[in-house]
């Protein structure tokens, strides 16, 4: 058996993560469903989202409505308690450096830090919200996580990024230097957060109970360090209606 809260798993949040899935193993055994004792943290994300023993895990919505829903158990979605989002909802943030001035539809034809085409706050909210506009990305910078976009582009390396606004409070917490030399240049429509999925034929709706119960009874310093709000039930249908843009086509510029 394996659990994983890798989405959000800093270093600076690792303990409270720790405690919340402690918490989750107890309700989880509660409801009369076993547990590890641990979480998981040596594994890829994509082996562990599609282990035939994933207990409970976070993932993207992009991937989950591409090549998860089907084939892991929607458990349901943590609220974060965004401001301007519905409860379990988020949106991403595009970021430039504090001292370019230019407007988005310049800093488009720059260079977008992205931690990769497969991230619904790092591409696809970012494509979705520039597209109607008639504008695209041409250059990239693939980084591999919202935390070294933003540093990308704070070092000059990149144009604009896009960070979901969870990771980027995380960012304004705990990479001050990077968030300060940074500016907010506009906000993505929120959408669905980040599933707690578990492995198909698992108890979705036992183990939701169980996350809803963890997370209410997480310590307020504990919520404060991960942002947690509460738990809510999301269709999955409404994952599944967010338009997934098409990566750039191999001959696409790629810095």
């Amino acid at each position: 058996m394996i659990a994983s809260f890798g989405m959000y798993d800093w270093t600076q949040t690792q303990a409270a993560h720790d405690r919340l899935w402690a918490l989750t193993r107890a309700a989880l055994r509660a409801e009369g469903l076993e547990a590890p004792g641990a979480l998981t943290r040596d594994r890829p994300l994509w082996d562990i989202w599609t282990d035939p023993a994933l207990v409970l895990g976070q993932t993207c919505g992009l991937p989950f409505r591409t090549g998860l829903h089907d084939r892991v158990t929607l458990v349901g979605t943590p609220d974060y308690g965004l401001e301007g989002a519905e409860p379990g909802h988020y949106y991403s943030l595009l970021v430039a450096r504090r001292d370019d001035d230019r407007p988005l539809a310049a800093l488009v034809r720059g260079t977008l830090a992205l931690n990769g085409f497969d991230s619904q706050s790092g591409w696809a909210a970012a494509q979705n919200l520039i597209g109607p506009r008639g504008l695209e990305f041409r250059r990239f910078l693939t980084t591999g996580a919202h935390r070294e976009s933003a540093a990308a582009v704070a070092r000059g390396r990149a144009d604009l990024a896009s960070v979901d606004a969870v990771t980027w409070r995380l960012i304004r917490s705990h990479m001050p230097q990077v968030a300060s030399a940074l500016r907010v240049v506009e906000r993505t429509e929120p959408t669905p957060g980040l599933p707690f999925i578990a492995a198909t034929g698992r108890d979705g709706a036992a183990t939701a109970r169980a996350a809803e119960t963890a997370i209410a009874a997480l310590a307020a310093e504990d919520r404060a360090t991960l942002g947690l709000a509460g738990f809510v039930r999301i269709p999955l249908a409404d994952y599944l209606a967010v338009p997934t843009p098409s990566a750039p086509p191999q001959a696409a510029e790629v810095c």
